[in-house]
């Protein structure tokens, strides 16, 4: 499960975020990183799913 996780997060890093933690603080902030450039949100949604 975790490969589909990680290219969620490649492809929609919000996505890869909410499969791991759900509509957590994780991921409105995975949204705000994506929204505001694209690389930072998938560093930050590998990183989630990484770690957990």
């Amino acid at each position: 499960m975790d490969i589909i996780r990680l290219i969620f997060a490649i492809l929609l890093p919000p996505v890869g975020v909410f499969l791991q933690v759900g509509f957590g603080l994780q991921f409105w902030i995975n949204i705000l990183l994506t929204l505001l450039g694209y690389i930072p949100g998938i560093v930050h949604a590998v990183w989630i799913i990484a770690t957990r």
